[in-house]
């Protein structure tokens, strides 16, 4: 999947055969922020200017912008995989466990 990443937020990259544009969203956020452009020089500096003005937009309104991947989310395994997990962490957190699980299996397709 092609993204463009700006000041820890990550945008999508997608073209209309249609419109014969490229377009786009802030990606990972409640709030809904498009961008759009005919090169791909321009989209990435539309997003940029999408990020800017979603920052500026937010403090002007006094609330905080949503945070892209900020680092924590709950994983639902069922019983039999989280007592299979806990049994093979070893002495390491199940966090820790989970973590290294997530880069081996990056590192795989990467």
């Amino acid at each position: 999947m092609n993204m463009l990443s700006y000041k820890d937020y990550m945008g999508t990259v997608e073209f209309s055969a249609e419109d014969r544009c490229l377009y786009g969203q802030i990606a990972f956020i409640r709030d809904l922020v498009n961008y759009e452009a005919s090169t791909v020089e321009a989209l990435e500096a539309a997003f940029f200017e999408a990020v800017d003005d979603y920052l500026a937009d937010c403090e002007a309104r006094g609330v905080a912008p949503n945070q892209s991947l900020k680092g924590s989310f709950n994983v639902r395994t069922g019983e039999e995989l989280h007592r299979a997990a806990v049994v093979a962490k070893g002495d390491i957190s199940l966090n820790a466990f989970v973590c290294n699980a997530i880069r081996e299996k990056i590192a795989r397709i990467a």
